[in-house]
């Protein structure tokens, strides 16, 4: 028994150090875990302000209209792509393909001979964005 109460004081305040470093070590972590976690979240921020201005800020805006290949073969198949923000409406002229407003969309072409192709979007507004290309056919 005095064995016991002679090593109590050492033992008792081994374990409050004991548990005064894993408090340290918690709160660090749970400090620095916050500190991760507000950065990620002002880049999600950051990205999303990227992503709005891209997509037009809330105005109509043609975001890509293009040809892949950008030189057809006579008889081969190509591929014309468009994508469009915030559009209410969307044309194509010539009429190849049906068209809708999409972020992204592609559709076959197999023109004859060089081809002026003119995307026309409208937004609910009533204003318009135009865009245009030549697909050559050799």
């Amino acid at each position: 028994m005095r064995v016991v109460r002679k090593l109590l004081p050492y033992t008792t305040a081994g374990v409050i150090v004991a548990v005064i470093y894993v408090a340290w070590v918690f709160a660090a972590r749970w400090s620095e875990n916050r500190r991760i976690a507000a950065e990620a979240e002002e880049q999600r921020a950051k990205l999303d302000r990227q992503v709005t201005t891209m997509y037009g800020d809330g105005k109509l805006k043609i975001l890509n209209f293009y040809a892949t290949p950008a030189t057809l073969r006579r008889g081969e198949k190509g591929m014309v792509c468009y994508g469009v923000a915030n559009a209410k409406a969307v044309r194509l002229d010539p009429p190849v393909e049906r068209v809708w407003p999409s972020v992204g969309r592609c559709f076959e072409v197999a023109p004859r001979k060089d081809t002026h192709y003119t995307l026309t979007a409208e937004d609910a507004q009533g204003h318009t964005a135009e865009q245009s290309f030549v697909l050559p056919v050799k």
